[in-house]
């Protein structure tokens, strides 16, 4: 066994030196001594340990320990998880198409996507789903059930619901289609003038996603301006991030250069096609969990002074993997390269190389940030994200409404609503009434809600500190009342926040009716980010003063 192991491993070693120029003598010996000692206390710890070993879990448990230490980009994917890494390229399953969600002991349809098998088969958000081709569903993860539903496109799968307000459950014979997850699961007017283009993912054909998008958009003679939401998008595919860029920008322009330890893989990547428009203002929504493709996107147009960046700094992923095969038809995700946008800097917050002495990795330090230029001499910044050309605060929820959106009050009371309500208003005109309000505040009075204001939290370390200082005895009875009264208060903490809840609120029952394109329109009136984007798109003076770095010059004078 042990011959067979330092032959394979001889093989590999010389590829990888013949590949990647590495010192083939040092490394040789360095590699394949570690690697039969690991042959070796695996085979140990497999044959002496005290207890039966799963050698299959044991060895994944080593891999992804080893991963771990360099990023948490880099990944093992065994056999069994080759399908979902595949979704995650293509976008495309076959299935029955619809977000499903654990509730007590089952899974529930969370939601069906819009004109997918479970839609057409009647499925509802709320729906617990309690058996899956005859075999009960309970206690199961939504893991355990997605694997079931899923299947080759045009064979059946039975399930059987249970639907609140309905005494039976209902069975549902369902045909499996394949589903394609759009990129792009809204486009249309936010008003009479300007356009939107929500990007959820960088799958494969995000690019002509986005180019019919705006193609259709366009077919307004009154559009003005085109806002690209790229908020919460983690990225994807960098040749789709550059045929996205390609779609505002013209043919034949340096999008973004990789660069890695082999530098036969270093490539400069330059817009290939012919693009939609040139010239329509654009603006470019990025938020904190806006990731590596959506940086490559909104730093390249930003570099390239094609559109004006607004919201808060992105997440600062600078880093491409590219997934190898391995043996027995797995592979593994690994980090090959950094990106550099056009102008030459690279956005990646960390350096996984460098790592405190707790194992923690810290962001650039100001000390090595580097200043850039934009195509129009613009200053621009490495060190971690693209720092938007208009910054705004993200929106901080109040203690309550994190608690319940994070609970299912709101989920569980858009089911009822929609059962009692078949139809409603246009999703952008749909709003949570004063009454709708009293009915949702009536229908939580009875449940518990789990959360804690910083009033509290600065009580709780009072009573600790003054427990341990020998203190607390002489004010206990007006610390009890204290508490008492700040308890009570929490059922005014709903009314104080009643405008956040409300259109939290009108989401998910918007939803119910129009899924998620609902979900984003309804939005519009609410999204104070849309709305700074909707009037910087129509102030053609400060745009113009924003690409041509006018507005930062001004803001440095007035001392801001």
């Amino acid at each position: 066994m042990r011959k067979k192991f330092r032959m394979y491993a001889a093989i590999a070693l010389i590829s990888i030196t013949a590949v990647a120029g590495f010192s083939f003598r040092d490394d040789y010996f360095e590699i394949s001594k570690n690697l039969d000692i690991f042959a070796t206390m695996f085979r140990e710890v497999n044959l002496y340990y005290v207890d039966e070993i799963k050698p299959t879990d044991l060895m994944k448990t080593g891999i992804d320990a080893m991963l771990e230490s360099l990023d948490p980009y880099t990944n093992y994917i065994p056999e069994d998880d080759i399908e979902d890494a595949r979704f995650m390229t293509t976008g495309q399953y076959g299935g029955i198409g619809a977000l499903i969600r654990t509730k007590d002991d089952y899974v529930v349809i969370a939601e069906p996507y819009e004109n997918a098998p479970a839609a057409k088969a009647g499925l509802m958000a709320g729906d617990v789903v309690l058996e899956v081709e005859g075999k009960s569903t309970k206690g199961k993860t939504t893991s355990d059930v997605v694997k079931i539903l899923k299947g080759t496109p045009n064979t059946p799968v039975k399930i059987t619901i249970q639907r609140p307000g309905e005494e039976k459950p209902i069975e549902k014979t369902i045909i499996r289609e394949e589903i394609k997850v759009k990129n792009v699961p809204y486009f249309g007017m936010v008003d009479d003038k300007i356009g939107m283009i929500k990007l959820t993912g960088f799958t494969e054909d995000a690019g002509r996603e986005v180019k019919d998008a705006l193609v259709k958009l366009k077919e307004n003679p009154n559009l003005e301006g085109v806002i690209l939401d790229l908020r919460g998008n983690p990225g994807g595919l960098l040749r789709e991030a550059i045929n996205i860029v390609n779609v505002f920008v013209e043919k034949g322009l340096d999008i973004v250069a990789t660069k890695g330890k082999v530098k036969e893989w270093d490539k400069t990547y330059k817009s290939l096609n012919n693009p939609a428009d040139l010239t329509i203002p654009l603006a470019i929504l990025v938020n904190r969990s806006s990731a590596s493709a959506s940086e490559i996107v909104s730093g390249s147009l930003q570099d390239l002074d094609r559109g004006v960046v607004i919201g808060q700094r992105s997440f600062g992923k600078g880093l491409v993997q590219t997934s190898r095969p391995l043996t027995y038809n797995t592979q593994i995700k690994i980090t090959t390269s950094k990106y550099y946008i056009p102008s030459g800097r690279c956005i990646q917050a960390k350096d996984y190389s460098q790592r405190n002495d707790d194992g923690s990795v810290g962001t650039v330090p100001d000390s090595l940030i580097r200043e850039f230029k934009t195509k129009n001499g613009r200053k621009v910044y490495d060190g971690g994200g693209v720092n938007p050309d208009v910054g705004l605060a993200m929106k901080e929820y109040a203690p309550i409404t994190r608690a319940i959106a994070g609970e299912s009050f709101m989920f569980d009371f858009a089911t009822q609503y929609r059962i009692k309500n078949p139809t409603i208003s246009g999703a952008k005109d749909f709003k949570v009434t004063e009454a709708l309000f009293k009915e949702f505040v009536e229908y939580i009075g009875d449940k518990e809600i789990k959360y804690e204001t910083e009033s509290e939290e600065l009580l709780k370390k009072l009573k600790t500190a003054a427990e341990k200082e020998k203190y607390f005895s002489a004010f206990e009875k007006e610390y009890n009342a204290l508490k008492e009264k700040m308890m009570r208060d929490k059922k005014a903490d709903m009314v104080k926040a009643r405008a956040e809840i409300s259109d939290l609120l009108a989401d998910e029952i918007v939803s119910r009716y129009y899924y998620q394109r609902g979900r984003i329109e309804n939005s519009f009136a609410t999204d104070s980010e849309i709305t700074r984007a909707l009037e910087i798109l129509k102030d053609k003076t400060f745009y113009n003063d924003v690409l041509t770095g006018k507005y930062v010059e001004e803001v440095k004078k007035k001392g801001k």
